[in-house]
């Protein structure tokens, strides 16, 4: 049980992680303020760490972790790009990837809760990935 749930966990965590990262990657090129790209560009390059973190993890368990859901992930990009069409501001970036580290807070939190008997090393890289969620909400505020 303990190893299933880790691998979960695990999986869950990439999916969010290639998730958030497409997100930033999406809408780098929209930003107007170098502030604002900066925290997003840092934000990004932790995600990315935590991937590496979480590719180990996986590997040891012979696992080749997850995609995000298609329909999810058809759906963000259909979102991202409808509302910068009408408006290309920081403000629409903002709320745009607010909405999607909310959502992924959420997500999270729900997997963790579902696989309690995950072990400590994936639940804290899963913490550590909320807490890097929660930080990019609070650093973009001033742009919403």
């Amino acid at each position: 049980m303990i190893e299933q749930d880790t691998i979960r966990l695990l999986r869950e965590c990439d999916a969010g992680i290639k998730m958030g990262v497409e997100a930033i990657d999406e809408v780098l090129d929209y930003v107007h303020d170098d502030t604002f790209r900066k925290c997003l560009t840092d934000c990004r390059d932790k995600h990315m760490k935590l991937k590496e973190e979480i590719r180990e993890l996986l590997d040891e368990y012979h696992d080749e972790g997850k995609e995000p859901n298609p329909m999810a992930k058809g759906m963000s990009w259909m979102k991202t790009n409808v509302k910068l069409a009408m408006d290309e501001s920081d403000h629409t970036i903002a709320n745009l990837i607010t909405d999607g580290c909310n959502m992924g807070v959420k997500s999270l939190n729900k997997f963790l809760n579902q696989y309690q008997a995950a072990d400590e090393k994936s639940k804290d890289i899963t913490k550590r990935l909320i807490r890097l969620e929660e930080k990019l909400v609070t650093d973009i505020r001033p742009y919403l």
